[in-house]
């Protein structure tokens, strides 16, 4: 038996959840990919597959196997693009994590550039504004915004965007326009955002010559998802607070318009994250200095 060969057959088995699908992927027999996994489970002395005429699903032994199985292939497939040089154009799977917004309004537009460039990496993309472990997800590197916390992490700048609140013109026009960010406490709906890692809403900060002002007001509506809070303001909901990179299209559309301009706070980073312990593969390199361009035509004013 081929050891590795049989050990890729069967992660890409588990990936696909069908050997017929994993057969078709690696381009063999769906009869050698069958093979390839029985004599792995024998050599092992483990059942690895649950099998159905349906389905088919790793077992609890099937899954701890694979995922210290797809780490160990995917990091012996980074040592050898490394000392492949530069007569091999980078390859294989890249797993990124990406909040809703950088996924539809900044990477997927701008990914068929990268595919023209980079034609044999493929992607898998994990979008939620939800916080992850990226060693115990299996994930290469994430896409976010905010200060750097998490220390086991290498973090690459993205570049910084300013902090703006604004609302559509339809609601400024029923409720009128806040002059002090006070004014939101008073007769104004405020579209929070909660992180869903704890479930509490962000409020309001301002700032202005050294003064810093926090509202919290009344709420008809809270999210924890990106395009839906941006989608909530558009809709008249009420006013939003967010990065001017997200807000820009729909100002520039005169979906939503800026109020309280006057008031700032300090402008929200963005980072890629990858694991401090993982190696720095050629495809996870070009992908990184890829995205330090792309988020660079971001950083534009309004």
């Amino acid at each position: 038996m081929d050891q590795l060969l049989a050990m890729r057959v069967f992660c890409r088995v588990v990936e696909t959840g069908a050997f017929r699908r994993a057969a078709d992927v690696l381009d063999m027999p769906k009869a050698t990919v069958s093979k390839l996994v029985s004599d792995l489970e024998a050599h092992l002395s483990v059942r690895l597959l649950n099998r159905t005429t349906r389905s088919v699903q790793a077992t609890s032994e099937g899954a701890a196997y694979y995922e210290r199985a797809s780490i160990w292939l995917r990091e012996l497939d980074d040592i050898d693009s490394v000392f492949s040089g530069a007569t091999v154009r980078p390859r294989g799977r890249l797993t990124v994590d990406v909040s809703a917004w950088v996924a539809s309004a900044v990477l997927i537009p701008a990914l068929p550039h990268f595919r023209d460039e980079y034609p044999e990496i493929q992607f898998e993309l994990s979008v939620s504004d939800r916080t992850i472990h990226l060693v115990r997800d299996n994930v290469d590197c994430v896409i976010r915004g905010g200060e750097l916390a998490d220390q086991a992490m290498i973090g690459r700048s993205l570049g910084r965007s300013k902090w703006l609140t604004a609302a559509s013109p339809a609601y400024l026009d029923r409720y009128g326009i806040p002059q002090h960010p006070e004014d939101l406490s008073r007769g104004h709906a405020l579209v929070h955002y909660h992180l869903a890692s704890n479930g509490r809403p962000t409020p309001f900060r301002f700032e202005q010559d050294g003064r810093e002002v926090s509202v919290s007001g009344s709420s008809y509506l809270s999210v924890n998802e990106s395009n839906a809070h941006l989608a909530a303001a558009i809709s008249g909901l009420g006013v939003i607070q967010s990065f001017e990179w997200k807000l820009r299209p729909a100002i520039a559309r005169g979906e939503l318009a800026p109020i309280l301009s006057d008031w700032a706070r300090p402008d929200y980073p963005f980072h890629v994250l990858y694991p401090s312990n993982r190696f720095m593969n050629m495809r996870l390199r070009v992908f990184i200095d890829w995205l330090v361009r792309t988020f660079a035509e971001l950083d534009q004013p309004i």
